[in-house]
């Protein structure tokens, strides 16, 4: 026999989390609200996951064991997320204590957590007034305004920084400055370093992305920190971060300098939010077929005119294949060839006997 655990996705957004050796008779059941459930009054509800083991207690410690996972544990789960998945579990014993995973059968869309504020980006040691602007012009670009600055090299304010900052005023303007790290990340709950060197230290490595989605998903601040120019972040800043970012990098040229390190973080971090966008251009509605039989008519009197329809027992071919390249998108080589013998036609005169047909169709 075989068992199932199971989650369900209620119609007011939260998640319910069940066993059964019938996934079909249990699915119409909650679906029906014939049994007594969580789910009677929050249908309908979705099948969103789903695991089948080989006996019963398989099922139910699976069952258990995702009753007591936080709302951002699951949709990672369900979204088959697994480098998130294991990030947030790592942190699980903090995670499972908090409100946001006190009751997983409650968990409604509108009680989730409140959306974790933006992180800081901390810039540690930084050596050049222009990198600082450029970096607070990277960060604004993306929705980020939180700066700090750790010791920089030539001091806070910077006169070199407004100009690189190409307009990003703001956030130098409202730059904290700390003369250690410790400080600058005093009030945060999560720290990413970024690096492309782990340098003898042992800690969880990801991606921007994935960095990027945990911090959506984590209740309290976060910041990621980032080293100076020349030699990026040391051993002993790294240690205080409790993961580290990375990207894959051309390992023969693996240097970027600080405000391209700082976009991509920033951008992996705005595609979690509703940020503005080019506005769409509506397209107009594709003509309807009559017009486009008219403008192939038209068309073809005026080759017939012009003499391109040249042998006469091939102007079936040549028709047929005017009106598929006019009616399709991604011309081949032939069609363009076609298209410029029409071109030709049109423009130049020549006796019935030189076609353009005769002379596309034979180049």
């Amino acid at each position: 026999m075989t068992f199932h655990t199971y989650m369900l996705r209620c119609s007011d957004g939260s998640y319910y989390v069940g066993h059964t050796d019938d996934l079909d008779r249990r699915m119409g059941e909650h679906q029906s609200g014939s049994i007594p459930s969580y789910t009677q009054n929050r249908r309908p509800v979705t099948l969103m996951w789903c695991e089948s083991f080989s006996e019963r207690e398989q099922a139910f410690a699976a069952e258990r064991k995702l009753k007591g996972w936080s709302r951002a544990k699951k949709e990672a789960l369900i979204a088959g997320d697994f480098e998130l998945l294991k990030l947030l579990s790592r942190r699980a014993l903090r995670d499972e204590a908090s409100a946001s995973s006190a009751s997983p059968q409650d968990e409604r869309a509108g009680g989730a957590v409140a959306p974790s504020p933006s992180p800081a980006i901390v810039l540690v040691r930084p050596q050049l007034g222009e990198n600082i602007g450029k970096a607070a012009r990277a960060m604004l670009n993306f929705g980020l305004t939180d700066l700090r600055l750790v010791a920089p090299r030539d001091g806070w304010p910077n006169p070199s920084a407004g100009p690189a900052a190409s307009g990003a005023d703001s956030v130098l303007a409202q730059a904290r400055l700390f003369e250690t790290l410790a400080e600058a990340v005093a009030d945060c709950a999560h720290v990413y370093a970024t690096t492309v060197r782990k340098r003898g230290v042992t800690k969880p490595v990801v991606t921007p992305e994935a960095a990027a989605r945990a911090i959506q998903a984590e209740a309290g601040g976060s910041a990621i920190l980032f080293g100076p120019e020349r030699s990026g972040l040391g051993t002993d800043d790294v240690a205080v971060a409790r993961t580290i970012v990375t990207v894959p990098i051309n390992p023969e040229f693996g240097s970027l300098n600080l405000a391209q390190a700082v976009i991509l973080v920033a951008y992996e971090w705005s595609k979690h939010r509703q940020l503005a966008q080019p506005p769409a251009t509506a397209l107009d509605p594709p003509a309807p077929q009559s017009e486009l039989d008219g403008m192939i008519a038209q068309l073809e009197t005026m080759l017939d005119a012009a003499g391109y329809f040249f042998p006469l027992d091939r102007k079936p071919v040549v028709r047929r294949t005017l009106r598929t390249l006019l009616t399709k998108p991604g011309w081949d080589s032939q069609e363009v060839r076609t298209v410029r013998g029409v071109l030709s036609a049109l423009t130049k005169d020549r006796p019935r006997g030189q076609s353009a047909a005769s002379k596309a169709s034979s180049s």
